[in-house]
């Protein structure tokens, strides 16, 4: 297998693990799908860290093999391939990106489908599509411009180069920029974090913020109103609310 998830005190690590450069061949795209999906669905899984190792998270897609492709093929494959990258978008929990080495073309968007990127000083991400007569095919138009708005994404797009760490952190490609042996610890004590956190209120925050970046400001207001009012059915509510009456805030213990 390409793509492992293995979970331990709540929290689930999307492991890519196709040595040397981790390519997202089809079979690796098809597996992440399905590990990203396991991830949503388990009880025991509360965060996720998606990490491609010491060395490098994801340099990009199988070249090789996407070059015996042609238009019918790719026509074909095309949603197969945005599928694979939303479904690790719609984890319905906290998800870091843990990036090391290089993150260039599908390895950048699967991070950028992470809710929270913590990059290795040494790191290098790009969308090097343009350099290949191609453009990002799995999402890399769409959530980058989201991230660090259509200017700067367009300007990766369009010279298909690569950013530093310390470029990534300044146009807000990235979130931290830690030591590269830091880079899984810090991603990990995140997730770990916010693994005994609210599981509801956390899934509720998410679609909350996700759902309200594609649509206008009106009905993103109304997807928050239901969903704050959905909270209070919730135990997370009563312990959170409970806690803080009787012991002061942040002391919660979510189960």
């Amino acid at each position: 297998m390409t793509v492992h998830l293995e979970a331990a005190d709540g929290v689930g690590v999307i492991r890519l693990d196709r040595p040397p450069m981790n390519a997202l061949d089809t079979a690796t795209q098809d597996r992440l799908r399905e590990v990203a999906r396991e991830a949503a669905q388990r009880d025991d899984v509360r965060a996720v860290v998606v990490w491609g190792g010491e060395k490098v998270f994801a340099a990009g897609a199988d070249i090789k093999e996407m070059q015996a492709m042609g238009y019918e093929d790719m026509a074909v494959r095309a949603r197969a391939l945005q599928d694979s990258f939303t479904a690790v978008a719609r984890i319905p929990k906290p998800v870091v990106a843990a990036v090391t080495g290089y993150a260039l073309g599908g390895g950048c968007e699967l991070a950028l489908c992470a809710d929270v990127r913590i990059a290795a000083e040494s790191a290098k991400l790009g969308q090097p599509e343009i350099l290949l007569g191609l453009i990002p095919g799995a999402g890399g138009t769409q959530r980058l411009s989201r991230l660090v708005g259509p200017a700067k994404a367009k300007d990766l797009i369009f010279t298909g180069r690569m950013v530093t760490a310390e470029e990534a952190l300044t146009i807000g490609l990235v979130d931290r920029v830690v030591p590269a042996e830091k880079v899984y610890q810090e991603a990990h004590a995140w997730a770990a974090k916010l693994a005994k956190g609210p599981a509801l209120a956390l899934r509720a925050a998410k679609e909350a913020v996700d759902s309200g970046l594609e649509t206008d400001l009106e009905t993103g207001l109304a997807v928050e109103r239901g969903l704050f009012a959905g909270l209070f059915a919730t135990q997370d509510r009563e312990i959170g609310m409970r806690s803080f009456v009787e012991e002061g805030p942040g002391k919660a213990k979510f189960g």
